[in-house]
């Protein structure tokens, strides 16, 4: 049931400090002076083709790539490369990289899923995606995934050594030195500028965004029609700034929050996750999981038992550290709740394995594709100039690991990350004046983009519509059937929800 939420008219929006994006360089912007300030009408539905495109079964090679949890049924799955420009500060407009691409789906109109740098790549994404939605959505739409640059398998960025790669997640967020976890962000920026050189500022959200524009046009249609997962959501609110007069109907699923530097994120984050833990320790009370009423008790135990005693694994070990990011990792999954419960008992009993099966996309390959865990800083750190000195990130640490005892420290030394990189140049995103709806749903308890971000991401759009989904995780497409309608409805039908509409849990 849809019920209209008034509060929210009450949030503000508060100071702008925008993620600031290494510069462009092609000269080839639209110009938005002709561009009407305001809200617009829902643009139509366009029929696409894709002469320069090359499509071939990939059905086999997604379903090895989701795993186990591939969905059932009968999918059917092509995918495609197209070229883009690298467009890198020291070669503007020029290079080129390969975008891969999955299509599902009989309609006649495109719909891009757009996945997050540090997540699920996008082509896989879509293919999860499509199991999900309503049988409609699939007639109107092909869903179009796209491996968003140095991602998947779009010239997929793999930099970060082994090394590196495992001190980052097993560092222990209780430690009171940062030196090791410093150490670990030095060696993995280190390596990563000498084994990509210029090609290094070319991986960030403003060229992913240009990127869209080029798939615009491969596809042959006036509008881009488009997903946002997450972070994912940040690269179409900045194609929609650079190309406004093409914006189609477009749905962001969890939006990062475009008012707050690094250091406000991180802190709102570790808020949410702790309200988000509280969310899974009551949906444990009403399945009868075995963690029960205890979960945040027993999690704080295991945590100082593996402080004590890690348990050993073939690639990693499962640490303090580890087990904080696999605890994290699936708090943000809601479909997986069940499982991350079964993980920690198995962890109190002494395997790690299942645990340690969170984090594990992280670090290790994973079929065709790398660890997330590389382009997910580096994406990161190239869409901001914001770097947080050891000494603050110290202080942040002993006062968040107060305030939010079970993930405040994890995030405030997440904080190190972009201190060894490259700060990249910076550039003004033009201010989007006019654009048609856009769908904002948030989750009540996210993780990873918390709901008041998202409110205020709808606040800072022309025409930002919000509908909140009062459940868990990182997500409500495809978890509430009813945003998932309220999707539905707004993509194919072009009917537009009322701002402010709550979904049940």
């Amino acid at each position: 049931m849809l019920v209209a939420l008034s509060a929210l008219a009450a949030c503000s929006a508060g100071p702008s400090t925008r993620p600031v994006i290494a510069v462009h360089g092609d000269g080839e912007e639209p110009s938005t002076a002709g561009v009407p300030s305001g809200p617009r009408e829902v643009p139509p539905l366009e029929s696409f083709e894709a002469p320069g495109l090359s499509w071939s079964s990939c059905t086999d090679s997604t379903r090895a790539r989701m795993g186990s949890s591939a969905p059932a049924g009968t999918w059917e799955y092509e995918c495609a490369q197209v070229t883009v420009r690298l467009d890198v500060p020291s070669r503007p407009g020029r290079g080129s990289l390969g975008m891969s691409l999955l299509r599902v789906g009989t309609g006649g109109s495109p719909l891009v899923v757009v996945g997050e740098a540090g997540g699920e790549p996008g082509t896989v994404k879509a293919a999860r995606l499509a199991a999900s939605l309503p049988a409609t959505v699939l007639s109107t739409f092909t869903l179009i995934g796209v491996d968003r640059r140095g991602t998947g398998e779009s010239d997929p960025v793999q930099c970060v050594p082994d090394a590196a790669r495992i001190g980052i997640v097993e560092a222990d967020p209780g430690a009171e030195s940062h030196e090791e976890l410093v150490d670990a962000y030095t060696l993995a920026s280190r390596e990563c500028v000498l084994d990509m050189e210029n090609r290094l500022p070319g991986v960030d959200s403003w060229r992913a965004s240009a990127d869209l524009e080029q798939l615009r046009e491969a596809l042959h249609v006036p509008h881009l029609n488009a997903i946002g997962f997450g972070e994912g959501s940040r690269v179409l609110t900045l194609y929609a700034a650079r190309f406004p007069d093409r914006i189609g109907r477009m749905v962001f699923d969890g939006a990062p929050d475009p008012t707050l530097d690094a250091t406000a994120v991180a802190q709102t984050r570790a808020v949410a996750a702790e309200e988000t833990f509280s969310a899974f320790q009551k949906d444990c009370v009403i399945r009868g999981c075995p963690l029960g009423a205890g979960a945040t008790d027993r999690f704080k135990a295991l945590l100082e038992s593996l402080r004590d005693r890690p348990l050993r694994g073939d690639d990693f070990d499962l640490t303090p550290g580890t087990a904080t990011e696999a605890v994290l990792a699936g708090l943000a999954d809601r479909a997986r709740w069940g499982a991350l419960a079964d993980a920690i008992v198995a962890a109190e009993g002494g395997d790690g394995a299942e645990l340690g099966a969170f984090v594990e996309p992280l670090v290790l390959e994973q079929a065709d594709d790398p660890p997330r865990i590389d382009a997910g800083i580096i994406t990161g750190c190239n869409d901001t100039t914001n770097r947080v000195p050891p000494e603050r990130v110290a202080g942040l640490t002993a006062d968040w690991r107060t305030k939010q005892p079970l993930f405040g420290a994890h995030f405030a030394r997440k904080l190190l990350a972009c201190g060894p990189f490259p700060v990249p140049q910076q550039v003004k995103v033009p201010r989007l004046v006019g654009a048609p709806p856009v769908l904002v749903l948030t989750t009540a308890s996210d993780p990873v983009t918390p709901r008041e971000g998202g409110e205020r991401a709808a606040q800072a759009l022309p025409a930002g519509v919000v509908v909140g989904w009062q459940g868990g995780g990182h997500g409500a497409l495809g978890q509430s059937a009813c945003a998932t309608r309220a999707a539905e409805e707004f993509l194919v039908d072009a009917k537009v929800p009322a701002s402010g509409t709550v979904c049940p849990p």
